[in-house]
């Protein structure tokens, strides 16, 4: 069992699957939540995933064409996870939400082409210059 929250607390999630992938983001919509940097994300089966709490939901197409609604806390704005309307059977969690972000482990890079020069990208991790096919 997985958990996690906000920064303030108002949202806390559970979660009873292992992660299906976690990976690296650098599309430009992630640098806008990473505040610069890639996001990190673990990709879990929807139905493992339980939230408690007041979110918002900011809702945008994606550079992969994905219709994605981006949950937040509305009270601190902690992005907490997204789901893509073209994929609802997978929540994307951002790994920096979890109680314990070191019980999963990221094992590629995405977007890489959309990533700044400055970038540190971990080269033992594979890499793909857009959106990877999707899981399942």
């Amino acid at each position: 069992m997985l958990t996690g929250g906000c920064l303030c607390g108002a949202v806390r999630y559970r979660i009873s699957a292992a992660p299906l992938m976690t990976r690296l983001c650098w599309c430009r919509v992630c640098q806008y939540i990473g505040g610069g940097g890639a996001t990190v994300n673990s990709l879990f089966p929807a139905e493992a995933f339980a939230v408690e709490g007041v979110l918002g939901d900011y809702a945008c197409v994606a550079d992969s064409g994905n219709h994605m609604h981006r949950r937040f806390c509305v009270q601190c704005g902690t992005p907490v996870f997204s789901q893509s309307e073209e994929r609802r059977h997978v929540v994307i969690v951002r790994v920096g939400t979890l109680d314990n972000p070191q019980a999963v482990t990221p094992a590629m890079n995405i977007w890489i082409a959309s990533a700044p020069s400055w970038a540190c990208i971990d080269s033992r991790l594979p890499a793909t210059p857009a959106q990877p096919p999707p899981l399942g």
